[in-house]
């Protein structure tokens, strides 16, 4: 298999990290005698200083021709004080609209080693796996600029929905239950928004579509409410944009750390942009200590989704999980007992955890 990825470091420990990512798939290249091609652009902060702008168009062109793309993370105090339209996290935003990566996947599953750090009790969150499927591309992120009126006493933000942008959402969400644990949780406010009974009349009709999967509505708050009390009673959450920035925040503190838990943004001919839940940290920015465990997931998930190769994405994932029982950590994760090691330690850990021992040791002796 010949890929094209794009690599985004974007900003803070992007570099890092991503740095760690690129040499995982190059062990798993190697391993499975793939072809994969990097190419690296500028988002974010690190556009803004050398371009001046977040998303410079070289990057969206780039990414538009590439089979996926890896981005790090965006954002960081330095540029706080720069108008709202050029800030970094727009350069996000903006390469997600491009695209058309509508569906955002988000995988919260815990790691036995790290549920005693959950702000849940254990028995609360063990066996919690839960897929939201979040709608990126429309609502109220979206909608009519936002403005001020009556003297800036008065302020208006727009909801807008297409019926289509709704039912493909939906339809990725029952794609999603298909082929784990065939339920389906839609989330919406249809008490109170006219979107959300929209919403809630197209997963009625798609749910004919899926015999199958059952399918439950809950309204927004009592799925956050849920989400503490009961994680566990959850395969797949749908739901759209706002509704699932909040929920898929809420859900990846649950298992112990974010800095753990991968992220995929996709559209239906498997092209997606995957990137680890966590911020961009600056504050540990080039001290070798961030945590590249989330990028190296994410970057398992691009193999999973966009190129379909589940055996390799199973093996990084492997690995990765063998790092934690052998009680490896960087600083962020709070293992009982156990190692600290360094960015780069903890990648080399888990190349030394891949199938070829061989061709990781090759790697690891290259990672300076």
């Amino acid at each position: 298999m010949d890929k094209q990825i794009i690599l985004l470091p974007g900003d803070g420990i992007g570099r890092e990290i991503m740095e760690s990512a690129k040499l995982v798939l190059t062990a798993i290249a190697m391993e499975y005698n793939h072809k994969f091609t990097f190419h690296e652009h500028a988002i974010g902060g690190d556009a803004i200083d050398k371009y001046g702008v977040p998303l410079p168009e070289d990057t969206v062109n780039a990414c538009s021709s590439a089979d996926a793309i890896l981005l790090g993370a965006v954002g960081g105090p330095k540029w706080d004080s720069i108008p709202v339209h050029l800030r970094p996290e727009k350069g996000l935003l903006g390469i997600r609209k491009s695209l058309g990566l509508f569906a955002n996947l988000r995988p919260v599953k815990g790691f036995a080693s790290l549920l005693h750090a959950s702000p849940l009790k254990e028995e609360i969150i063990k066996d919690s796996d839960i897929m939201i499927v979040r709608e990126l591309t429309g609502g109220l992120y979206f909608g009519q600029p936002s403005e001020r009126r009556e003297n800036g006493n008065v302020v208006v933000d727009t909801l807008y929905y297409h019926r289509t942008e709704m039912e493909r959402i939906i339809e990725k969400g029952f794609q999603s239950a298909r082929i784990r644990n065939k339920h389906l949780t839609s989330v919406d406010k249809a008490n109170v928004l006219e979107s959300s009974r929209m919403w809630r009349e197209i997963v009625n009709e798609k749910a004919k579509d899926y015999p199958d999967v059952t399918v439950e509505h809950l309204l927004v708050d009592a799925a956050a409410m849920k989400l503490i009390t009961q994680p566990n009673q959850f395969d797949v959450i749908v739901t759209e944009n706002l509704f699932g920035d909040i929920l898929s925040d809420e859900a990846s503190v649950l298992t112990g750390s974010l800095g753990m838990l991968p992220s995929a943004s996709v559209r239906t001919d498997g092209v997606g942009l995957y990137e680890p839940v966590h911020g961009s940290a600056p504050d540990i920015a080039g001290k070798d200590t961030a945590n590249p465990l989330g990028m190296i997931l994410s970057a398992a998930l691009m193999l999973r989704y966009s190129f379909g190769l589940e055996e390799e994405a199973s093996e990084i994932e492997s690995a990765v999980n063998e790092c934690m029982e052998q009680g490896y950590h960087t600083a962020d994760l709070k293992l009982n007992g156990g190692k600290q090691v360094s960015t780069k330690k903890m990648t080399e850990i888990v190349l030394g955890n891949l199938t070829t021992k061989r061709i990781s040791d090759s790697i690891c002796n290259s990672y300076v």
